[in-house]
């Protein structure tokens, strides 16, 4: 058995925020170490590769001995951490499954940007850690793009302060269209059995209004629901405030066939978002981003409660695959 002792190393573009680096980076330097090798090291660093993830908001890990899936899945178990399969979230992403852990980031064609999102926040079950995995690098484009909630927050409350308290005060309601059948062509393309893991209109109704949601049978089959009102801002455990949220995504992004982005998103009490401010904070987000560039076998931990991501479009062939773990529940008390 080799002792692994990855290094803390500097990337390119590397962030500064007060004492926290941003992603926090580790490269194993032993050439000859093994899976088991890894794994080991993994198990008995576990806490505080997840508290470094927290305070930084992300850890990469590169140049370690992770080939494919399997390799991921091990890794990923041995932070001992819950399960949170893809099948029983209500992610609107097409996946396909590689293990019980390990999924496809997401089927969207390579053209489809992804844009800022904290995952599931848009549900009232989301995933308190992500960890992605590169088996092929784009030969061009294709960055996972990462952003600092608390960071961001920081910006729209000196600049926009109204929308800001709006957000807090009110949170936000999503609404999307489910499509009958998957369709891989959108980024939010799964069907409503799959998203709700039902096989039938009454069991779909059934869940919807257990979690909360209203909901809308159209002609052609597809469901449109919208969330009962969520939380826009969190508080985290250090007191830091993160914009928590799916609003730049589902402003930005939730477009195909089915969906429209200027009817995906309202403030918990009907109020129209301050349409301004929002391209206002996209714009902030994405001078605070850091675009991840992949190489293969890297492996990126993200507190989702801390850090956002995205994706760029990509050319050629490219495979991150993704796990979540530690399946978190939210609620909120609407302040009219």
């Amino acid at each position: 058995m080799i002792e692994l002792s990855p290094v803390t190393v500097t990337l390119e573009n590397q962030q500064q925020h007060g004492e926290t680096v941003f992603p926090y980076a580790l490269c194993c330097q032993k050439s000859d170490a093994s899976l088991a090798d890894a794994i080991s090291w993994m198990n008995r660093q576990k806490t505080d590769l997840l508290d470094l993830a927290t305070q930084h908001g992300a850890v990469l890990l590169r140049d370690f001995p992770v080939s494919n899936a399997i390799d991921f899945d091990a890794m990923v178990c041995a932070l001992e951490l819950n399960n949170f399969p893809y099948r029983k979230s209500l992610s609107n992403a097409v996946r396909i499954n590689r293990t019980d852990r390990v999924f496809s980031a997401n089927e969207a064609p390579s053209e489809v940007r992804i844009f800022f999102h904290h995952e599931m926040a848009q549900t009232p079950l989301y995933p308190r850690w992500i960890f992605f995995n590169c088996e092929v690098a784009a030969p061009q484009g294709g960055a996972t793009p990462l952003c600092r909630s608390d960071v961001l927050y920081e910006r729209i409350r000196n600049t926009y302060p109204q929308f800001a308290a709006m957000c807090e005060e009110k949170g936000l309601r999503y609404t999307n269209v489910m499509p009958n059948d998957d369709d891989a062509n959108s980024g939010m393309g799964r069907s409503w059995r799959s998203t709700l893991g039902v096989d039938s209109r009454n069991a779909a109704e059934l869940r919807l209004a257990d979690l909360g949601y209203t909901w809308q049978w159209l002609p052609d089959g597809c469901l449109r629901s919208t969330s009962p009102p969520l939380p826009a801002v969190m508080e985290v455990s250090d007191g830091r405030k993160v914009f928590f949220n799916q609003l730049i995504a589902a402003f930005s992004g939730w477009k195909d066939a089915r969906n429209d982005p200027s009817e995906a998103i309202q403030h918990g009490d009907g109020t129209p978002v301050d349409r301004d401010a929002v391209l206002a904070t996209t714009e902030m987000a994405e001078d605070l981003a850091f675009d991840h560039e992949w190489q293969v076998g890297d492996i990126v931990l993200i507190d989702n409660t801390i850090a956002m991501h995205a994706r760029r479009p990509f050319q050629g062939k490219r495979k991150v695959v993704a796990s979540l773990a530690e399946m978190q529940t939210q609620d909120f008390a609407l302040n009219c």
